[in-house]
């Protein structure tokens, strides 16, 4: 039988078939070997009986032999033979002998015998053999071939006086003649073959039995309380749960039971607490859910407020800021109306920037932002943009410059909205810079489908754990050590200027990176797709809310000021 099919049979089929087979198999290993080795020994056994048979003839017919010899009367010889054939046995009636001398003469005086058997007998005597036994099987004959040693009553009678044809002289314990046994096998052969077939009979029987008690075992013992759990298994997986394991062995498969009763207990009790904790955690969810229809109708009126609240807060902000500009060309102001006029136009100005901010928020939080994509140079906007901030940066005493790789191609984007992501980026960093400081302006491509809009300042810079916090909504980083646990205002701004270039920059299809060091400045990145798609939708493309003032609305909203 080949491996797979020894691993079929024993490691891909029922317990049952395997425990029959291992049992089985090792029970009919365990008898045939048993039984074989009884019936070895029993035909050694019935042939050590041939030789003790044997050898008790041999001591009869060397008496029977001398008898005859030492009787004179022919008659009385002839009555001695007959006798002796009368007191054999029946069975062993067909045995026969034979004394020889020690060369193999007749004890008779006949010529020498020509069996070469009878050689071979001799000479394994002379080398030190007591007997020697031959099977013929072809003459169905046991032969058993005994030395004659010379005893003290031999040499007495025949070995007295030297032989003057031998120059040998015999002494006692000395080898002086052979006896031939012939038994018949016929007796021995029908003995071995009754005895192998009693042995045959009781291991079929015994192999039949201890079959039978295997499958008993296996069956009853080992696999029905197996089956039976599998049973309750299965109709437990269907759902009926009011089933339990009943095994009444008194051995490991009842407490196997036991603990299966118990573990289907356990579970039941935890499937009721789980049907509890669901329906608390249902009612909770609807709860939750009606809380977020609620907080999404409040947001939305928040958002539909701010938006109008912003938009009708600029016409008044810009008529305001339009007459602090007429008061300001005035020649009839003092000095100290003069300071009053410029301190109008600043708050002015801060606050319809911070209105403009909230404004972009609510655009962005509504979704109603779109992109105006349009083919443009990069090189020329943050040439515009950076000469626009240079008056700003001068009043601070900072080097503000900018460069833009060469082989940057002609963009394919909002320019309004890359316009807004950087003004906010250069007016970050102007003020949070100090005096005499650097801020640097790169473009740099970044293979054939992106680039990169880099913003480096010298400024204070972002700790460590303000760095994802600035990006959320009116936030601030921290700028004075020692206070860990608030953020600091000690800048100006409304905190919006991140969020937005965050929010605008995913609209776009980039994302913006920060690295800072507080105290040693701050890198914004901005990563930018060179082409974007006019026909997109920006939901198509964006995950998060959308909105910002574009260019030609922030236009507007300086041609409107400036008409005022």
């Amino acid at each position: 039988m080949s491996y797979r099919g020894i691993k079929r049979l024993l490691g891909e089929t029922s317990l049952e078939r395997k425990c029959r087979f291992l049992f089985g198999g090792g029970l009919m290993l365990l008898i045939s070997g048993s039984f074989y080795f009884y019936a070895q020994l029993n035909s050694d056994l019935v042939y050590d009986q041939n030789k003790t048979m044997a050898r008790l003839l041999m001591s009869s017919s060397l008496l029977e032999k001398h008898w005859t010899w030492s009787e004179p009367e022919e008659e009385f010889v002839r009555i001695i033979e007959k006798m002796v054939d009368d007191f054999k046995p029946d069975d062993l009636g067909d045995y026969n002998w034979v004394l020889m001398k020690e060369d193999l003469t007749s004890a008779d005086g006949g010529s020498r015998p020509t069996d070469e058997a009878g050689y071979d007998a001799l000479e394994q005597l002379r080398k030190g053999a007591t007997e020697v036994v031959r099977l013929v099987p072809e003459k169905d004959e046991y032969q058993y071939y005994g030395g004659v040693y010379a005893a003290g009553s031999c040499l007495t009678c025949h070995y007295h006086k030297p032989r003057p044809d031998s120059k040998r002289t015999i002494a006692e314990g000395d080898l002086i003649g052979m006896v031939k046994i012939t038994l018949p096998l016929e007796r021995t052969e029908r003995a071995l073959a009754w005895n192998n077939a009693v042995l045959l009979a009781t291991a079929l029987v015994t192999a039949f039995l201890a079959m039978l008690a295997a499958y008993a075992i296996v069956r009853y013992v080992i696999v029905k309380p197996v089956l039976h759990l599998k049973d309750i298994s299965d109709q437990i997986a269907q759902g009926n749960l009011d089933l339990r394991a009943d095994i009444r062995t008194g051995d490991e498969y009842e407490e196997f039971s036991h603990a299966f009763n118990r573990m289907l207990r356990h579970l039941v009790t935890v499937q009721d607490e789980l049907r509890e904790v669901n329906s608390d955690l249902d009612y909770k969810v609807d709860e939750l859910a009606q809380v977020n229809l609620q907080l999404y109708e409040m947001n939305k009126l928040k958002d539909d407020f701010l938006a109008t609240v912003s938009h009708e807060l600029r016409t008044p902000m810009n008529s305001i800021l339009g007459f602090s500009d007429i008061l300001s060309s005035s020649k009839n102001l003092s000095d100290k109306e003069k300071r009053f006029v410029e301190n109008i136009q600043i708050s002015g100005k801060n606050l319809l920037e911070l209105i403009n901010d909230v404004l972009d928020l609510a655009k962005i939080e509504s979704g109603k932002m779109e992109r105006q994509i349009v083919e443009f140079s990069i090189s020329d906007l943050v040439q515009q943009q950076v000469a626009g901030m240079l008056p700003l940066a001068e009043k601070k005493n900072i080097d503000l410059t900018w460069q833009a790789d060469e082989k940057m191609p002609p963009l394919f984007q909002d320019p309004g909205k890359i316009l807004q992501i950087l003004n906010n980026l250069l007016s970050n960093a102007i003020k949070f810079t100090p005096e005499g400081g650097r801020v640097r302006v790169e473009v740099v491509p970044v293979g054939e489908k992106s680039f990169e809009l880099v913003v480096v300042d010298t400024g204070v810079g972002i700790r460590l754990e303000d760095q994802e916090s600035i990006f959320e909504k009116f936030r601030q980083g921290k700028s004075i050590p020692g206070q860990a646990d608030t953020l600091t205002r000690e800048f100006e701004g409304t905190g919006l200027g991140l969020s937005i270039i965050r929010e605008l920059s995913k609209l776009l299809g980039g994302e913006v990176r920060l690295e800072s060091e507080f105290g040693n400045g701050s890198t914004f990145t901005v990563r930018l797709p060179i082409k974007i798609e006019q026909q997109l939708h920006p939901i198509d493309e964006y995950d998060g809310p959308v909105g910002a003032q574009t260019l030609d609305e922030v236009s507007d909203t300086e041609e409107t000021t400036k008409s005022a």
